[in-house]
C-alpha cells in the first residue's frame, strides 16, 4: 500500500528533523520493567479533531494507525475516534479512553486549552498523552507538529511573490484559522512576520472552526467592505477556507491570488488551474510517525531520547520532548518534486476531467 511505504520510508526522517532536548523530564525516562511487562501488546488510543479538512482521515489516521502496527509487530490494539470538532464531545472521548483502560493516548485537541482538564485526568490513570500536530494543554508527555510559525510565514512570503508591485497599492484580506486552535495564532504569527509593512492588510479574520463556509461569508462580507477593486491577494490559512473563499471571488469576478495550507487534492487540482496560487505542503508521514513512535515507546515504558530531539512549552508545560517537521511551499511548479514524488497523489488522481489540458502544460506526471 502506496501510504504505507510512505509511513515506513519516513521513520528515520522524523527522527532527523528535530533539534537539541531530552526526554526524561517529561515521563520518557528509561523503564525496563514497564517494557518487558508490556511488550507489543499494548492499546493506543487516538483521537483526532475534525473531518471537515480531509488530512485526518486521509492521511493521519491511516499512517499513524499502519506505524504503530508495524512497531508492535502487527499486536497492538488501536481504539479511534473523531470529534468532529466538538471540544466537548472530545473531552467524552477522553472518558472513554481511559474506561478502556488504554495505555497511551494520541490526542489532537479541538480546543487546546479545554482539553487540559481531560489531559489531567488521563495522566492521573497512568496514561500518557501525546499531542499531535495541536499542542495540548496539560501534562502532556511529547508532542509533534510542523514548525507552525514556518508554515505562516511561508504563506505570507509566497503571497508577496505572488503580488509582486501590487502589494505597494492594494490591499489583502487576511482569514486565520479558529482561535481555540493553537496552530491558528502561530500562523497568524508567521504570516505577519512576511506580510507586516509591505502590504497593506484591509480586513483580517478569525474563522470560526475553520469551516469553509464561515470563510466564504467573511470574504464576500470583505468584498462589500473594503470593493472589489481593491483587493489584490488574500492570505488563506488554509485549503479548506481557500475553497470558501475562492468561489466567493469568483462570484464577485475576482481574480487574486490565494493562499493555502495541506495540500488537499482539490487544492492541488486549484494551484493547477490557476484559481489557487499556493498550498503548504506538509509530509504527514514524518510527522505520524514520530507520534506513532513515541507513543508506542511511552506505552512500553522506554526513553524518547533517540526519537523528540526538540523542546516545546505550552501554556502550562515546559521542555515537552517534541518532534517539529519542515515544511515545503508548494505552487504549480513543484507538483511533481512534492506530492506526486512522495506518493500522497498520482498524477492520475490530480489530472482529471478539465485539468488535464494544464496538467500537460505543466508536464505533470
Amino acid at each position: 500500500m502506496r501510504r504505507a511505504a510512505v509511513a515506513v520510508a519516513a521513520g528515520a526522517m522524523a527522527v532527523s528533523l528535530a533539534a537539541c532536548g531530552s526526554a526524561e523530564e517529561a515521563g520518557g525516562g528509561n523503564d525496563s520493567t514497564a517494557s518487558a511487562a508490556k511488550g507489543d501488546n499494548i492499546k493506543v488510543g487516538l483521537l483526532l479533531p475534525e473531518n471537515q479538512t480531509a488530512r485526518y482521515e486521509k492521511f493521519d489516521r491511516p499512517l499513524i494507525e499502519e506505524k504503530i502496527k508495524e512497531l508492535t509487530n502487527n499486536k497492538a490494539t488501536i481504539d479511534y475516534n473523531n470529534a468532529k470538532q466538538d471540544a466537548n464531545l472530545q473531552a467524552q472521548q477522553v472518558d472513554t479512553m481511559i474506561t478502556n483502560k488504554v495505555d497511551v493516548l494520541i490526542l489532537d485537541a479541538v480546543d487546546a486549552k479545554a482539553i487540559k482538564n481531560s489531559v489531567q485526568k488521563a495522566v492521573d490513570q497512568g496514561i500518557k498523552v501525546v499531542a499531535y500536530d495541536r499542542l495540548a494543554e496539560g501534562p502532556i508527555s511529547a508532542y509533534t507538529s510542523f514548525d507552525n510559525v514556518s508554515v505562516g510565514k511561508t504563506q505570507g512570503e509566497a503571497l508577496l511573490t505572488a503580488l509582486g508591485d501590487k502589494a505597494k497599492d492594494g490591499q489583502i484580506v487576511m482569514m486565520n484559522g479558529s482561535v481555540t486552535d493553537p496552530n491558528a495564532a502561530q500562523f497568524k504569527e508567521g504570516a505577519h512576520s512576511a506580510l507586516d509593512g509591505k502590504v497593506k492588510i484591509g480586513k483580517e479574520y478569525d474563522t470560526k472552526e475553520w469551516k469553509p463556509e464561515n470563510a466564504n461569508a467573511n470574504m464576500e462580507a470583505a468584498i462589500s467592505a473594503l470593493g472589489k477593486d481593491k483587493i489584490v491577494g488574500v492570505y488563506s490559512a488554509n485549503d479548506g477556507m481557500a475553497g470558501g473563499i475562492i468561489t466567493a471571488l469568483k462570484a464577485a469576478g475576482i481574480d487574486v491570488p490565494v493562499t493555502g495550507q495541506d495540500a488537499e487534492l482539490a487544492a492541488v487540482q486549484r494551484i493547477v488551474a490557476g484559481e489557487q496560487y499556493m498550498s503548504v505542503y506538509k509530509p504527514y508521514a514524518p510527522e505520524a510517525t514520530a507520534a506513532a513512535e513515541m507513543a508506542v515507546a511511552l506505552a512500553q515504558g522506554k526513553s524518547l531520547d533517540s526519537i523528540a530531539k526538540d523542546k516545546v512549552d505550552s501554556g502550562s508545560e515546559k521542555g515537552v520532548p517534541s518532534v517539529l517537521v519542515p515544511v515545503t511551499s508548494l505552487t504549480k511548479d513543484n507538483i511533481n518534486d512534492t506530492v506526486i514524488k512522495d506518493g500522497v497523489y498520482t498524477a492520475a488522481e490530480i489530472c482529471t476531467g478539465k485539468y488535464k489540458a494544464a496538467c500537460t502544460e505543466l508536464k505533470i506526471g
